[in-house]
């Protein structure tokens, strides 16, 4: 029994003079840069070896409980760890500071990203390559009027296409401002177009290619 009470008092004794001995500060700064003064947004602010702490804001803004005596350490990726002391002379309850980190340069290996898992399936896939023979073989195929007609397919009008496109479709609005539009199902101009397209097979049913 008076082991027990001997342990219960030494405890209370400690905390008891821990709390004479240290106080509470609300401390609160700024994180910034060393050669910008910009804020350095979300440094991990930590006491060290309580495992507690905070964050600080988007402008580099923080603000947290400490005891005078903790130690502060300062981390935020790209810049080189900062550790500050709070001093046991404070006298105030608030206390603020301005910390600077230092950009830190970190020089990482060269790295290559091959899309073949080996050099046996790479050489393999370039060997499989048909590759015309020079420059004025490629350049030829890329102007073929096949290849250039299933580009203009598949890709959508431009910039200059569509503003055209909008002026034509206006000036033909304002054109017949006040009045019904021609309709061109009695033009016989535009029957004539349709005859002849149809006799040149416009209208056939395109076969999908595989």
């Amino acid at each position: 029994m008076k082991k027990v009470l001997f342990i219960t008092l030494s405890v209370i004794f400690a905390v008891f003079s821990y709390g004479q001995e240290s106080k509470l500060i609300q401390l609160s700064g700024l994180v910034v840069t060393s050669d910008s003064l910009m804020g350095v947004p979300y440094t991990t602010v930590l006491i060290k070896g309580q495992g507690r702490g905070t964050m600080s804001n988007y402008q580099g803004f923080f603000s947290l409980v400490v005891y005078t005596g903790d130690t502060i350490e300062f981390t935020s990726v790209g810049y080189r760890d900062k550790e500050f002391a709070i001093a046991d002379t404070l006298s105030k309850s608030k206390y603020s500071i301005i910390q600077m980190l230092t950009q830190d340069t970190i020089h990482l290996p060269e790295t290559v990203i091959y899309p073949w898992p080996s050099k046996e399936e790479f050489r393999m896939a370039f060997m499989a390559l048909n590759i015309p023979e020079d420059d004025w073989e490629r350049a030829k195929k890329n102007f073929e009027r096949e290849r250039l007609r299933e580009l203009g397919e598949t890709f959508a009008m431009d910039g200059k296409e569509n503003s055209d496109y909008y002026l034509r479709t206006e000036a033909q609005r304002f054109y017949y401002s006040g009045q019904i539009p021609p309709q061109n199902i009695f033009n016989p101009f535009a029957w004539a177009k349709f005859i002849e397209a149809w006799q040149k097979g416009a209208y056939k049913r395109k076969e999908k290619k595989e």
